[in-house]
């Protein structure tokens, strides 16, 4: 009979990745102490978390890969959770008076929809009766203003604070409410970051229940500011399906979860194209009636033009839900480039129903 040695176990422990990391817990320094009695063994690890979800894992995970040890018998892994320790860059990090919960809506890049699912989530939440504000956070490439229709310029008060502009009962703030139409934002660092923390903290954004923060993509100085200035209580990645996508929403989610904030979900955005599967979609509708009368029309069918299944197998990869999988959808677009986002404009659209779902499980995640 084969003895089983520490090393064999941590061997089988390094295949054990930290959740939302590419480094397994090993190299995390995890692992405390390991207790060989026999076949049986026992491992003890120290985990400074606040993500319930996180030590489970791990947990599951380590259990499964001693179990593959020839010869073992029973195996225990015990973790010692802690409260993380605030980081250096988070310290000045607090609450916005006001306001009860942040979240913040990010990617890993562009081109994925980001911003329309920020303005439909935000649309979205206020429906449910909660008082909800939306952020523009990219200063670059603002687009809040153009999706809610909204030129107004903010206005002051008495003590130099701005009021938000109001559009579908949400309050908004923008870049573009304070370029002309076709102007650039030419800023240097250090004034992105002024301009951030003004938006966030000098805005008179009032009583809300959720304030959405719509970031730019990527990990960059808009991004380390956000988490300097204010507390989230959690951030939504947003990816598309494909693999090219999904490696930098795990940019993004390793982002949150370093500086200690929950990635509450992942939303796939351009999940699937939904066709009625016969050439009537384009008629009027009494014809499209007609058509129906005569010919029954086939199944709505799913067509996966950016591939299947990636947001769902990346948001279990994180141990986190997959909150929404949105449909490419033609009226969504049309939409937001009128100036109303498609959960306003529309109550019977396929889009409206998913982020009406996605709304509905963040305020369980995120109970008011």
């Amino acid at each position: 009979m084969s003895t089983i040695t520490a090393d064999q176990v941590r061997e089988r422990l390094s295949s054990v990745k930290y959740p939302g990391f590419s480094r397994d817990i090993i190299s995390f320094g995890l692992i405390k102490e390991i207790k060989i009695d026999g076949p049986d063994v026992t491992v003890q690890m120290s985990l400074a978390t606040n993500d319930a979800k996180v030590p489970q894992a791990i947990k599951t995970h380590s259990e499964e890969a001693l179990r593959s040890i020839a010869g073992i018998g029973q195996s225990r892994v015990l973790i010692d959770i802690q409260a993380p320790a605030q980081p250096a860059a988070g310290a000045g990090a607090t609450d916005i008076p006001g306001v009860k919960h942040i979240i913040a809506v990010g990617s890993g890049k562009g081109g994925v929809g980001k911003s329309t699912v920020a303005a439909n989530l935000a649309v979205a939440l206020q429906q449910t009766k909660a008082r909800v504000g939306l952020c523009d956070c990219d200063m670059y490439g603002p687009s809040v203003s153009m999706m809610f229709g909204a030129r107004d310029r903010p206005m002051a008060t008495e003590d130099n604070r701005i009021v938000p502009v109001e559009r579908y009962d949400l309050k908004l703030m923008s870049m573009g409410f304070l370029l002309e139409d076709d102007s650039p934002a030419i800023l240097r660092g250090p004034m992105v970051t002024r301009y951030t923390q003004q938006f966030l903290r000098q805005v008179e954004w009032g009583e809300l229940d959720y304030l959405i923060l719509d970031l730019p993509p990527g990990t960059g100085d808009i991004q380390l500011t956000i988490v300097q200035t204010v507390a989230l209580a959690g951030a939504v990645i947003v990816t598309t399906p494909q693999e090219v996508a999904l490696i930098d929403a795990r940019k993004a989610a390793a982002m949150f979860q370093r500086v200690n904030v929950p990635v509450l979900g992942i939303i796939e955005n351009m999940s699937y194209f939904l066709s009625s599967g016969d050439d009537t979609a384009e008629l009027p509708l009494l014809k499209r009636l007609a058509a129906a009368i005569v010919n029954k029309p086939r199944q709505t069918q799913r067509h996966h033009i950016f591939g299947t299944g990636g947001g769902e197998r990346e948001a279990k990869r994180l141990g986190v839900p997959l909150l929404g999988q949105i449909p490419i959808d033609i009226a969504t677009c049309e939409s937001g480039d009128r100036g109303r986002p498609i959960a306003s404009a529309s109550k019977n659209n396929p889009v409206t129903f998913e982020f009406e779902k996605v709304a509905a499980q963040l305020r369980r995640a995120v109970p008011v």
